[in-house]
């Protein structure tokens, strides 16, 4: 992929853009071979590759400039203000959308919050898309409530203009630190949700959800998932860290019966929608902590699944997972060297299958999802 943010020495984000897509496939391939040797996986299956450009649904940019012209995109090592709206990571509808914020800052009057000076309001601006609708969330960063009025005010016409908007909010963080969003969000439309639709399962993010960046690599993970989940002998699972439940809803069906465990409130409401939408009735969402849920649990499931975040399952929910003794585990992870931790721990567990998915071409990262069976004890 060419890029001319990378040429010009303005953008380093994409690390290893200057490989060649199947070279980039090849040595994370090689990697998550070496990391899972010491496992003798029954198998490890060819990866499955991304669009090489074109495959963000989500975008973060760091707003610069003035509200009369402002930069969208990121500040560099050297400093500067880069624009990004040409970016080739996003879709082609990106760059329409980035007018439409631009638009937006200048006639709100919104003014960028400098680093330097620790003066202005609007910190981030944050868009997720979805691309089988073509409608869009907006998240606008504060750093206080001053601006609120204005954009309140001024949203009518956003909306007049970009009709596409479904759903708009501002999120404050007044902390002078490289944190991308504060505990505080305030939706400002009267549409509280952004839709979804992977392999015909609808799914619904609200502004703070977890959502992966990637929807086509998302829906074949999600996919792969039920397909394994189908070979299996299992009447009931759990799904712990569910989010807005990508793994549980592609899992249910009339036989399996699913709970769906999530810190996140307003995740668990996007899940509960989506099965209310399905019509599926033997179905149980909940937001807690997933590993304080397990360790208090006596009946295990036939079926695990776990989507933890990059820290990993970690020793104690590890250590709950040995004691309730699921018959098998699908463990997708977005790190394989907290998942290589992770199984070292799992000392009951056979790794049967394992498949990386490139969410995030012309990087290091990359999600793997395994299959474990529990054969001791």
């Amino acid at each position: 992929m060419q890029c001319e943010y990378y040429s010009a020495g303005l953008c380093q984000s994409c690390s290893q853009i200057d490989v060649t897509y199947p070279e980039q496939l090849s040595r994370k391939q090689q990697n998550l071979t070496s990391l899972l040797a010491p496992f003798s996986p029954t198998n490890i299956i060819s990866p499955l590759a991304s669009l090489p450009q074109g495959f963000r649904n989500k975008a973060k940019m760091v707003v610069q400039g003035t509200s009369e012209h402002p930069i969208l995109g990121i500040i560099n090592h050297q400093k500067q203000a880069v624009d990004l709206v040409n970016c080739p990571l996003y879709p082609t509808a990106f760059k329409a959308a980035f007018e439409q914020v631009k638009a937006f800052i200048s006639f709100a009057k919104l003014e960028p919050y400098s680093i330097e000076t620790r003066r202005g309001e609007l910190k981030f601006v944050l868009l997720t898309y979805n691309p089988t609708e073509q409608t869009w969330l907006l998240r606008l960063v504060l750093r206080s409530k001053n601006h609120l009025d204005k954009i309140r005010k001024c949203l009518p016409w956003l909306q007049m203009q970009w009709p596409e908007l479904q759903v708009c909010s501002v999120n404050l963080q007044p902390e002078h630190k490289a944190i991308l969003e504060g505990e505080t969000e305030i939706i400002l439309t009267a549409e509280t949700m952004l839709s979804q639709q992977l392999n015909h399962v609808p799914l619904y993010i609200q502004p703070q959800s977890f959502f992966q960046t990637n929807n086509t690599v998302a829906a074949k993970l999600y996919q792969t998932a039920k397909d394994w989940s189908e070979s299996l002998e299992v009447s009931n699972c759990w799904d712990l860290f569910c989010g807005v439940g990508g793994f549980a809803l592609h899992l249910a069906s009339r036989d399996l019966k699913v709970t769906g465990i999530e810190i996140s409130a307003s995740a668990i409401d996007c899940a509960t929608r989506s099965a209310s939408e399905m019509g599926i009735s033997d179905f149980t969402f909940q937001a807690l902590d997933s590993t304080a849920f397990a360790m208090v649990q006596n009946q295990p499931p036939e079926l695990l699944v776990v989507n933890p975040p990059r820290r990993g399952l970690g020793q104690q929910l590890c250590g709950s997972i040995n004691q309730l003794q699921p018959a098998w585990l699908i463990y997708s992870s977005c790190n394989p060297a907290t998942l290589v931790a992770d199984l070292r721990l799992l000392e009951q567990y056979q790794l049967e299958k394992a498949q990386l998915f490139d969410m995030f071409p012309h990087s290091h990262h990359s999600e793997v999802l395994t299959l474990l069976k529990r054969t001791a004890g």
